[in-house]
């Protein structure tokens, strides 16, 4: 591939990329209200994919070898503890990984 060539890729993924990021500001700007689909995913999608997220991680967490999941469901808990009584989604899973990995690390 010339430079030419990689000069023109790159200029048309950086071009997409931002036709990407810029789409959902130029179909629903500020001043016009969303469709309610588009309202009820907004408020779904982030629950579904943390629930996808968590059944990812333990799906491979034997209970019949040693740690058997004690790291993960600490964390797990750890998680939703901070989670109730903060309600800052960043400092839960900032808690719970530092915890995990803390435990892997240092008790099993």
């Amino acid at each position: 591939m010339s430079n030419a060539h990689m000069l023109i890729t790159i200029t048309l993924i950086a071009l997409t990329t931002i036709a990407l990021r810029f789409l959902p500001f130029w179909i629903f700007p500020p001043s016009k209200q969303p469709p309610a689909l588009i309202t009820y995913l907004g408020k779904v999608l982030p629950r579904a994919a943390i629930a996808l997220l968590v059944v990812y991680a333990v799906k491979d967490v034997s209970i019949v070898t040693s740690p058997h999941g004690i790291p993960e469901l600490v964390a797990i808990l750890a998680i939703v503890v901070v989670h109730v009584f903060k309600r800052n989604t960043l400092l839960s899973i900032a808690t719970g990984t530092i915890l995990y990995m803390m435990m892997v690390q240092l008790v099993f």
